[in-house]
Formats: C-alpha cells, structure tokens, sequence
C-alpha cells in the first residue's frame, strides 16, 4: 500500500515545505495538488518548490485535465518536472471540474481525455506528434525517453472505460471499499478487453482522512461527500438514478441535493451541505482512532486500492502526518516486509 497527500493551493509556501519534509520522513510516497489555477495558487510552481525539499516523494496533479492548457505547454510542463525531480512526476488527469467550470466553461469530452494522454505521453518520451491543435509536427529535443504515469480520475462506466484502456491507474474520490471494489473492477475489465496486461495496474482511493475526535472530524470533512455528489449528480443525470451502470450507494444519498457553490469547492462553509448525513461522511472519508484507519484502509487494500491519498486540507494536517508516521504506515510496511521474507522463503 502507498500513501499519498493532497493539498490546496492555498497552503503558505513555508509551511508547505514543513509538511512535505514532515510527510516524506513519515513514510509517504507521493504529495499530489489540486489544479485549479482560479481558485487557488497555480500547483505546478508549489510542486516544483517541494520538490527541492524532498528526495523521494512523487509529486503530481490531482487532477489536471485536457483544456486549461495547450497540450505542448503541458507536456513541456510535465517533462521538465520530471527531468528536474529526478523522475518523481505523475499526473492525475480527469475532463476538468473545478478549473474549467468556474470560468463558465465545460469539461472535456472522454475522447479528448484519451487523445491528450496520448500525445502528452508521447511528447515526453521524445516522439514527434502530430494533433488536432497544431497544424506542424511538435518534438521535444530535450526529451530523454520518460514514461509518464498518468492516473485517470473517474466514476461514471465510460470515464471509467478510458481509465481502464489509457490510464497506468485510477482515481477514485470515495474511501467506502465496496464502492471502490465496483469502480476498480469497471476500469480493469476494460483494460482487458483492450487487451492490456492490467496485473501492475494501480488504483487509488482519495479521501479526507482525520484522527480527532469523530465529532468534529465530521464537521470538518463534511464538505468531501458534497463533492463527490457534485460529481454522481453528472452521472445520474447521464445514467439515471437507478441504471444498473453505477451503484446505488453511491447515486441514493443526493436526492436531497439542491447545488453546488464552485467558488467554495472543496470547503466546509459551501452553502450546498445540508444533505450530507453523518454515516454518509464516516463511510466516504476515514475517521477515528489511528487502529481505526489501519482496519479501514485494510479493507480499502482487500477490495483492490494500492494507494491511499489524504486530502490533507480539514485541519490538524501535523497531527494526522504524526500519527500516519507512527502508527498507520508502519503496520502496511511490517506486512510488505512479511510478505517478502515468506517469498524469500520459499
């Protein structure tokens, strides 16, 4: 199992340094932020910064998407990270939320999600393209061959399909293990009909994580299932309530859902939360006592998660780097051990 943070951009550039020096030392893998350049900082230029104050952690997007940039800027942008990192850069990349539908604008068709990871890849590895927005052939000579791995964040079956046949993996916001299992499942059949070899395929679950007390870790979490309903609301609207595409535990809990404030996304005080049950929150996020975390992301780990990403923007973000590091981590990291002196064994 791996362990990731996520960050808004609105963390002080001193103390984001702290929490990412914090955070590698604790044992995670991977720190990830939010792209949307409107209503928060610009992510790249933070990303670039922490990296300089870490030697091991990957750092991406989660999740940028095909529009907000003109795909050879974004690949150039990608590959320089990269090659400046040491090769510790992925991408989260979905059809864009946040970062497009603040400016009035609409996502990205799938097949345009598809078309992009393709040739962003391309580009990187140092191949010369050709696409639908640059008349002339485009090739980095800079480009020493890297292998970007590109996550698809999905929930809907056709965004799920895409991340299944162009994704080295999938982002899933929700931490509720048998909805997690159901999308998993979705993305890696796909792959396999397309023929892929899906054995190394990597699947994450994003969610708030929050080790205080349950009372007020769900008054500060409780923005996360908003969220997430902002998204299931396309899907229903797609799909409809009761289509046998998308489960019904993750479509029944906003029929009561009457909005949605982009300009409070992913905050507390959005005015569109009055739907949000306490069990819906304590089964979407990962709450309570670190032994409590430990049980939960076991389960997470049996229905097929191989990372677990905390959205680390709820408060007390010290505290929970604290108590992943001493405790939670380490129970994941005595099984691997385990499990590769048992192979040596044998």
């Amino acid at each position: 199992m791996e362990f990731g943070i996520c960050f808004k951009g609105f963390v002080e550039p001193e103390r984001a340094r702290a929490l990412v020096r914090q955070a590698e030392n604790a044992g995670f893998d991977y720190c990830w932020f939010y792209d949307s350049h409107i209503l928060w900082r610009e992510s790249f230029v933070a990303m670039a910064m922490c990296m300089e104050h870490t030697t091991k952690m990957r750092f991406g997007p989660l999740v940028t998407n095909p529009n907000s940039r003109e795909w050879s800027v974004a690949a150039s942008l990608f590959g320089s990270l990269a090659k400046q990192s040491g090769g510790r850069f992925d991408i989260g990349l979905g059809r864009g939320d946040s970062a497009v539908r603040v400016m009035g604008k609409k996502p990205s068709t799938l097949k345009r999600l598809e078309e992009f990871t393709h040739v962003v890849k391309a580009l990187i590895r140092g191949e010369e393209v050709q696409y639908g927005e640059c008349p002339e052939p485009v090739k980095f000579p800079w480009a020493d061959g890297y292998e970007l791995p590109v996550w698809i964040g999905a929930y809907g079956p056709k965004a799920l399909a895409s991340a299944g046949r162009v994704g080295d993996g999938v982002v899933l916001q929700i931490a509720e293990p048998k909805i997690v299992k159901w999308l998993a499942d979705q993305a890696k059949n796909a792959g396999t009909e397309a023929g892929l070899d899906m054995s190394n395929y990597k699947v994450m679950a994003a969610a708030p994580a929050h080790t205080g007390p349950i009372d007020e870790a769900i008054e500060k979490v409780k923005w996360f299932p908003a969220m997430v309903g902002n998204h299931v609301a396309d899907i229903v609207e797609k799909y409809g309530a009761d289509s046998d595409q998308v489960p019904s535990s993750l479509t029944s809990y906003i029929e009561n859902r009457k909005g949605y404030d982009y300009s409070k996304h992913g905050q507390s005080d959005n005015p569109y939360l009055d739907f949000i049950t306490e069990d819906i929150i304590k089964s979407f996020c990962v709450l309570g006592t670190p032994e409590e975390h430990i049980a939960k992301i076991r389960e997470l780990e049996e229905a097929g998660t191989t990372q677990f990403n905390i959205y680390l923007d709820s408060g007390d973000e010290e505290k929970i780097i604290a108590d992943y590091g001493d405790t939670v981590i380490p129970a994941f990291r005595e099984k691997a051990d385990n499990v590769t002196k048992l192979k040596a064994v044998s």
